[in-house]
């Protein structure tokens, strides 16, 4: 079983997770919906949302009869909608366990930046977590309890070719879950931060490279699903790919940009 909240020092005893409410939030498809399943079959009472209500409810119906899910429509660019949808999702009880895994990604060469083709991935990308962040803290810190998991990326380390956009908005999360972990000590309240590398979606398969350490959706969740339970503030995956990364950010400029450029294709003249 998981144990995804932090008990007090004082205490001994472990949460039995079937009482324990996860609100996963991007779950339509990709590392959401498998971190969905994965937390449904540990016996979370889960529920999930996104914009697209078709696949909410085939992944409700993947998940029962071995697994009850719930479905709550959201969409994280709409703070009305992500407001209403919480207060939907608790009229079941307090949300214990809050997932943020909604995100959107394309490559944007020189020739495709614009101002609004970045602001669209900072508005779902970035926005869309403050929006549900800021929707969620307040219940929780009022408990003093809870726990927020912010899905990121690897990508938001350092710059990369023709992620201008996409790697700015990841960047923003990663800082942004920096501070708030500093600012959360002693509330009760705990966030972690998850930097995947390179994970199997519909998303990624629009790259046109090859994709070093490639993993499955499912194969992601389950590693997620056992960070959650440590007192870790990354979560970060496949190791050998990503520690690899961690020292990139290490490299002077000159040097980084110089053996980034060599080995990562850029979609510049595409």
């Amino acid at each position: 079983m998981v144990n995804l909240v932090r008990m007090p020092p004082s205490s001994t005893a472990r949460p039995d997770p079937r009482h324990r409410a996860a609100w996963v939030i991007g779950a339509s498809s990709g590392i959401g919906r498998d971190l969905a399943l994965a937390l449904a079959a540990e016996g979370f009472q889960v529920t999930v949302s996104a914009r697209r209500v078709d696949q909410l409810n085939e992944l409700v119906a993947a998940a029962r009869p071995a697994h009850a899910m719930d479905s709550v429509p959201a969409d994280v660019t709409d703070p009305a909608s992500v407001d209403l949808a919480l207060e939907e999702v608790q009229q079941r009880g307090p949300v214990d366990v809050c997932i943020i895994s909604a995100g959107t990604y394309r490559p944007m060469n020189l020739g495709q930046f614009t101002a609004e083709g970045v602001s669209t991935l900072l508005d779902v990308n970035f926005m869309g977590a403050v929006r549900v962040i800021a929707a969620v803290l307040p219940g929780m810190l009022a408990r003093r309890a809870g726990h927020i998991v912010v899905i990121a990326s690897v990508a938001g380390y350092r710059g990369l070719p023709s992620a201008a956009a996409y790697g700015a908005s990841k960047a923003a999360l990663i800082n942004l879950c920096e501070s708030l972990h500093l600012d959360l000590r002693n509330t009760g309240v705990r966030i972690q931060l998850v930097n995947p590398g390179f994970v199997r979606t519909p998303l990624t398969d629009r790259n046109r490279f090859s994709m070093p350490f490639l993993m499955d959706s499912g194969a992601a969740a389950r590693r997620i699903v056992r960070g959650l339970s440590s007192s870790r503030f990354e979560i970060t995956f496949p190791r050998r790919f990503t520690w690899m990364l961690k020292a990139l950010r290490l490299l002077p400029y000159g040097l980084y940009f110089r053996l980034v450029g060599r080995t990562i294709p850029s979609e510049t003249h595409r």
